[in-house]
């Protein structure tokens, strides 16, 4: 197994052709791949940002917050509903207990948080696709939960496992997408509870890139540990983080018996969990940026701090995913100020608690590929950016407010993680970066295309898209006057064209088989 290391399902968030692939490495093919971030089977390794981040909010205003939220947890409480063994473990570490609302004793929930992991590594098959989640690292995560895909031949509908394996197979080409995801959309073509099994077997076999586990029922993210360990074995998977998964708060102030459960599997087998408050302003927590900040840092830092009950040093992400409604409609909207703002907020207090944060990503509620989402999505990923985050959900294909996977937005947003990768490695001071030689050679009035440190770095100088068109008008009209999503849908058929699975052990991929196959076996089938 020379290339492996030793030894999905809707949540709430869900609601709101050609060539064969290039060889990786040297040579012209590599130094396009860098120039361009784009070249298909020429991965970028996870991000570590060498710019600053950007804060909104003083220590004195992220104080406020956290005293705020410290009154919310000891004074309002949070249910755990529907889990004895939970209110069981919450009462012998000295919270109040009455019937499923939980209290806390001020203090308490941050002494937990001191052995949940500032940084950590999530492994992946190949560990050349590892990634760290935390520090001044950023990691690009597929989009998550649709239950509905739409491209520019079929338009909208229902999507189905062929999709499913499509979008994976889509992360994995992209080269400045760094992970595999979780659930790229709802294969609703298979019952609701044998649909985790093929989802998590075309991850570990489609692409070699870390995944995400299921979370829709406790049995099944027990699956997705043995899964786990079928691939890199029992005493590794113990000891090391191979799949992380998304814990929705049912907000506002609840934590129900599905996710709990789930978070209790994957806590106690050592792997990580994104505790991820699911709010839209106005309907699930205040309309204010400061209310809403407080009841995330309450109800994320109880998911977190829950996790270490179940044992202590399991890796946690604190996560939101924060947008506000239409208070004419009460449709969820994206790209607008407010949740960003929040977004810098949440980033924040989660370094002071000393944990990794998850947001983003490329979200908005157009319908199509087309301005609105693209401005929507830019205005969500640049503060994710600059926030400093470091696991990205959503990070592509996002569209009508998370109810539908685009294929040709989905490289289209890949197109700008790749120009966002470029400008997190920030200024260049080196000597090479200063570029002296290059005004000393040219001087005054003259032009810089043709001297020394141009031809030696214009291949690599500056990002090159692969999808926007820079012709002339004249040019563009005598090529068919493409509009981008055209272009996108091209390139996206190519991607798929020139997709190969990974090598994997055959021994390995066997056992993954027979264990998908026998479990589907012991079940009937279920749609609801």
């Amino acid at each position: 197994m020379a290339d492996t290391v030793p030894g999905e399902e809707a949540t709430d968030e869900a609601a709101a052709g050609g060539a064969r692939r290039g060889r990786r490495g040297g040579g012209k093919e590599a130094r396009r791949a860098k120039r361009q971030g784009s070249s298909a089977g020429a991965a970028l390794p996870f991000i570590n940002r060498k710019i600053a981040t950007f804060n909104v909010l003083t220590d004195e205003g992220l104080a406020l917050i956290e005293a705020n939220a410290d009154k919310v947890l000891e004074e309002i409480g949070i249910e755990f509903r529907e889990d004895a063994e939970a209110l069981q473990l919450w009462k012998e570490a000295g919270a109040d207990v009455d019937g499923e609302r939980i209290r806390f004793p001020r203090g308490l929930v941050r002494e937990l948080l001191k052995t949940a992991p500032t940084q950590f590594t999530q492994h992946a098959r190949n560990p050349v696709r590892n990634v760290e989640i935390g520090g001044d690292n950023t990691v690009f995560v597929p989009v998550y939960g649709p239950p509905f895909v739409r491209d520019l031949e079929g338009g909208r509908r229902y999507a189905t496992i062929e999709d499913f394996r499509n979008f994976v197979k889509l992360a994995y080409m992209a080269p400045a997408m760094h992970h595999s995801g979780g659930t790229v959309c709802e294969p609703v073509d298979i019952p609701v509870n044998k649909r985790h099994l093929d989802m998590l077997h075309a991850h570990m076999t489609l692409s070699d890139k870390p995944y995400m586990g299921s979370v829709t029922h406790p049995s099944r993210a027990e699956d997705t540990v043995a899964m786990a360990k079928l691939m890199f074995g029992d005493d590794f998977v113990d000891t090391n983080c191979v799949t992380i998964s998304l814990i929705n708060a049912n907000s506002p102030l609840v934590f129900d018996s599905t996710m709990l459960g789930a978070l209790k599997v994957y806590a106690r087998a050592g792997q990580a969990t994104v505790v991820s408050p699911f709010i839209l302003a106005g309907a699930m927590s205040p309309v204010t940026v400061a209310g809403t900040l407080t009841q995330i840092l309450a109800e994320a830092s109880v998911g977190m701090a829950f996790a270490q009950l179940c044992r202590p040093g399991a890796p946690v992400v604190f996560g939101t995913f924060a947008s506000s409604v239409s208070m004419q409609t009460g449709a969820p909207t994206f790209g607008t100020p407010e949740p960003a703002l929040v977004l810098f907020g949440a980033a924040a207090l989660a370094r002071r608690i000393g944990v990794p944060f998850r947001s983003g990503g490329s979200l908005c509620a157009s319908k199509v590929p087309d301005a609105q989402a693209a401005y929507e999505s830019a205005s969500t990923m640049w503060p994710a950016l600059l926030a400093g985050t470091n696991f990205a959900l959503h990070s592509a294909g996002w569209l009508e407010g998370g109810l539908v996977s685009s294929y040709e937005k989905f490289v289209m947003d890949c197109d700008q993680l790749a120009m966002y990768q470029r400008f997190a490695d920030g200024v260049d001071l080196s000597e090479n970066g200063q570029g002296m030689s290059a005004i000393e050679e040219v001087g005054p009035g003259s032009h810089y295309l043709g001297c020394a440190h141009t031809q030696a770095n214009f291949e690599t100088a500056f990002y090159r898209s692969p999808l926007a068109d820079n012709a002339s008008f004249e040019q563009w009209e005598a090529e068919g006057a493409r509009r981008i999503e055209e272009r996108a849908d091209e390139l996206c058929r190519r991607w798929l064209a020139e997709h190969e699975a990974p090598p994997l052990d055959p021994a390995i991929d066997e056992a993954l088989t027979d264990f998908v196959e026998r479990k589907k076996a012991s079940m009937p089938d279920a749609f609801a």
